[in-house]
């Protein structure tokens, strides 16, 4: 009987996991020392998210096997060449693009970036250049590991940052009402969360066996 996997990326000796979540605990910090309202932590999560949609694009492009089976563009098969892999990142970043203009602009209505101070742009900078930093030593950690026993789906690597933040950005926008205390447990669970999908991302990108699919995504 074979051994069951176990990524190292599950273990939590892992320094990349320890990276998002020193991201998240700069926010944490930030927030409470500084009395921050909910919309101002908004625009740091907003920031996070984008990092994250400029990290897959960037794993999409370097892929250098891949499968774009089962998946179409203008109602015809997304060829698995280079061509293929560049019209995929393409449309993901104008779609993921303009999914997060429409929250930009959300976002400015509750908290205009051009109401703060200076200290106050130069905190939430700081916020920002954590999770930039920890996701780009993420990527960069877990290169040579993704992705080396199976070739990903290009359809199911165009999705996967929607699974990983629209349930959490749903969960800020109808909490918008929450006291201090309530906000603090929301940031401590979202950090939960981080590192839980950052553990199941890694395990699936290394596991090995057959083509990474959506369906391996939502088990």
């Amino acid at each position: 009987m074979s051994e069951p996997f176990e990524s190292p990326y599950m273990r939590l000796s892992d320094p990349s996991l320890w990276g998002i979540i020193f991201g998240n605990l700069v926010s944490m910090v930030l927030a409470i020392t500084q009395d921050w309202p909910l919309g101002q932590i908004m625009w740091i999560y907003w920031s996070q998210s984008v990092m994250i949609g400029v990290v897959n694009i960037i794993r999409m492009l370097s892929l250098e096997s891949f499968t774009t089976k089962g998946m179409t563009m203008n109602d015809e098969p997304v060829p698995e060449t280079e061509a293929g892999k560049r019209s995929v990142a393409i449309f993901f970043a104008i779609h993921y693009g303009i999914f997060h203009a429409a929250y930009f602009a959300f976002l400015w209505q509750e908290q205009p970036l051009n109401a703060l101070n200076m200290t106050e742009a130069m905190l939430m900078l700081l916020g920002l250049s954590a999770f930039v930093g920890s996701h780009s030593f993420s990527y960069m950690h877990n290169l040579r590991a993704d992705f080396r026993q199976k070739k990903p789906n290009l359809g199911t690597l165009m999705f996967y940052p929607y699974l990983r933040i629209i349930p959490r950005h749903l969960a800020i926008i109808f909490g918008s009402g929450i006291e201090a205390m309530g906000m603090l447990v929301f940031m401590g669970l979202k950090t939960f969360a981080d590192a839980g999908t950052h553990m199941i991302e890694h395990y699936l990108f290394q596991k090995p066996g057959t083509d990474l699919r959506m369906k391996d995504l939502e088990a």
